[in-house]
Parts: C-alpha cells; structure tokens; sequence
C-alpha cells in the first residue's frame, strides 16, 4: 500500500510536468498564428503563475482542511480541463481565459504533493517524485512537435489534455490508498501560519534563492524552443523538438540524484546542480555550432535537476516540521513569481538586444540563487534546538 501510493504521487507530477513544457515548444507557431508578438508568451505565462501564487500560499489551509489527497484530485481535474480550454483556443484572449483554471491547479498539487513527500519520504523519493515531473516535460515538446508536422499545435494541447484526464480519473479512482499515511496527515499539525513563517529566521533568503532558481529554470523552459529558433536559425518543428533537451537532462539528473541525495545531503546537491549548471551556461556563450548548443542546453538541466528537490527537501529539517507546509507554500508562492515576471522580462531583453543574451541572463539568476541558498543553510545551521526555529 505505501509503494502503491508512492507510485501514484509519482503519476500525479507526472500530470503536473505535462502542461509546462508545451506553450514553450509550441510558441513558435502559436503566435504567429494567433497575430501576436512572440513576446506575448510572457503574458500567458504570467496569467499561469497568477493563479499558481495564488493557490500556493492557500495550498497550507486548503490541505489542512480537505487533504493533500482531494486537493491532489481536483487540481488534476481543473488543468486536465484548462489543456481541453487551450485546445479550442483560436484567439489569444481564449489563452488568458483558460490560464487562469490551470494555474489555480497547478500550484495547488505542487504545494501539497511537495510538502507530503518531504514530510513522509525520504530524500531520494523527492528526487525521483520531481524526475517523474520531468518525464511529463519531456513527453509534451514531441507531442507538440507531432501536431505541428501532422495538423496544428491545437492537437497538442488535445492529446495532452486526454492525457490529463486518465490521470485524473485513476487518482480518483484510488482515493482510499492515501489513508496509509493518516496517522501522520499533514492536518493534524499545528500551522505556523504565513505570517509567522516569514519571521522564521532564514526564510527571507531561502524565499530569494527559490525565487532566482525557478526564474532560470523558467527562463530556460519556455524560451529555449525561441532560441534555437530566432539565433541558430532552425525550423519551428525542429526546434520544438530542441524544446526538449533541457527536460531530458533535468530529468536524467533526477534520476542519478536519488541514487546520491541521502549520501551527499541535500546542501552539498545544490552546490554541484550549480557547478553543473554553470557549465552548461558556458557551453551556450561559447560562440560554436548548433550541436554544442544542443550539448549546452542538456548540462543546464542536468545542473537544474537536483536544486528544486533538495530545496524543497531541505525545508522540514532546517524549519521544523510543523512550520514546514505553511514555508513550502509560501516557496512555491515566491518560485511562481520567478516563473511570472523573469521569463517575459527576457522576451522583452530578447527583441530589443537580441535572443543571444539568454545564457548570460540565466548565469546572473543561477549566482543569486547559490548565494542566497547557501546563506540559508549557514542560518538555519546555528540553530540549536526545533524551539529556536522561530
């Protein structure tokens, strides 16, 4: 029974990982049919992660409340039903108008499934439960590549949204497994509240360094298709295709950190996922052909793979584990404000510099979030008993 739930919160970032990467393969194509600038992808983008800041920073109360397990359900229901929304969309104001469901929903499982897994598993599932959201990137670029050689990128979002729905409707259907954890629910604690987490000492950075690291993976999402596209100068079904390497090393480097997270710890992963990353970065300012681009974009996911998770992770034990689901809530928060503003702040730096300046953009995030995570851990290291977290 645990395993089996295991597998299931497994199956459910797999929902959560398939909408994310298929605007951004699509874009390309999206925009020039619908009559818009290329930059306007930041406004979807933005509209998305509206809604996911807002259902984060109540995710705490509404899990308390209902269950991590009803609130997981219905928001798999409400994106399943916001990707039909897109499929049907033919005027971008369509776009806006169902942004708004699947970003309610998105940041309601993000927040609730991270906080169950931190609380109730052990490191090496939190690397693998968000490599099973990386495996949900990786499959939509190539469905989207698929409708737009076949049909139109409408079908994309269709055949994933099917996708979506089955999902949904076998976590429904397996509703009574989540009581294998009841004994230790996340509800029967006692909630620190979002006031009282922001006056936890640490927090503050933590929130900055979650911040910066999802704006460069963001960043790196959604305009890695408009890169190879505007600046090596591919096709919009090629390049759709390209979308996908950054999850393919992201969610290769997943699966390796689950192997190695409870031997290095949570701290140390961060630092290499960093020097990784960094690398990657160069191996896109290096002034070189298509393939090593190509080779650059797989270094900056596998760089990326293990931060979020041990991020996440890390939580519990350096603020308690009481204060932990109103803290993760408000992270998820502060990390869809890095997905709001920094990716549509690089359409508008792209059109006007060029699309060329997106590693040294990604290189400038990626420095922050280090500094800010690393003075995190030195904090919240000096910490003397669970009494002193406040």
């Amino acid at each position: 029974m645990y395993s089996l739930l295991l597998a299931l919160i497994y199956l459910a970032f797999i929902s959560l990982g398939l909408p994310d990467s298929l605007l951004g393969a699509g874009w390309p194509a999206m925009h020039a049919e619908l009559g818009v600038p290329i930059s306007y992808m930041g406004i979807v983008t933005m509209v998305i992660s509206g809604g996911t800041i807002l259902s984060s920073l109540l995710s705490d109360r509404l899990t308390r409340k209902f269950g991590a397990r009803i609130v997981t359900v219905v928001s798999v229901f409400l994106t399943a039903a916001a990707l039909f929304g897109f499929s049907f969309a033919s005027k971008f104001w369509m776009l806006i108008l169902f942004a708004v469901p699947y970003g309610l929903g998105a940041g309601a499982i993000d927040a609730a499934l991270n906080n169950y897994v931190a609380l109730h598993y052990k490191s090496r599932h939190m690397s693998w439960l968000h490599c099973f959201w990386g495996v949900g990137t990786i499959i939509s670029p190539f469905v989207m590549s698929y409708a737009l050689a076949s049909s139109v990128w409408n079908n994309g979002y269709r055949i994933v949204g099917f996708i979506q729905l089955g999902i949904a409707l076998v976590l429904l259907c397996t509703l009574p497994l989540w009581k294998v954890n009841k004994t230790a629910a996340v509800t029967e604690q006692k909630s620190v509240g979002l006031i009282g987490a922001l006056k936890i000492r640490g927090v503050p950075f933590l929130l900055l360094g979650f911040f910066a690291y999802c704006a460069a993976e963001a960043t790196a999402m959604h305009w890695a298709s408009t890169y190879f596209a505007e600046v090596k100068g591919l096709a919009v079904e090629q390049a759709a295709q390209f979308a996908s390497l950054f999850y393919i090393g992201l969610t290769a480097s997943r699966f390796v950190a689950g192997f190695l997270t409870e031997k290095l710890g949570d701290r140390k992963m961060i630092v290499a996922g960093t020097c990784i990353l960094l690398a990657g970065i160069v191996l896109l300012v290096l002034p070189a052909p298509t393939p090593l681009a190509v080779a650059g974009f797989i270094v900056v996911g596998f760089g990326c793979g293990p931060v979020y998770p041990c991020i996440i992770h890390s939580t519990p034990n350096n603020f308690g584990a009481e204060n932990s689901g109103a803290i993760i809530g408000i992270q998820m928060a502060s990390a869809y404000v890095g997905s709001t503003f920094i990716p549509p702040l690089f359409g508008l730096l792209g059109r006007r510099i060029g699309f060329s300046f997106l590693p040294w953009y990604l290189a400038a995030f990626a420095l922050l979030m280090i500094l800010m995570t690393e003075l995190t851990f030195r904090l919240t290291k000096k910490r003397e008993t669970p009494a002193d977290k406040e």
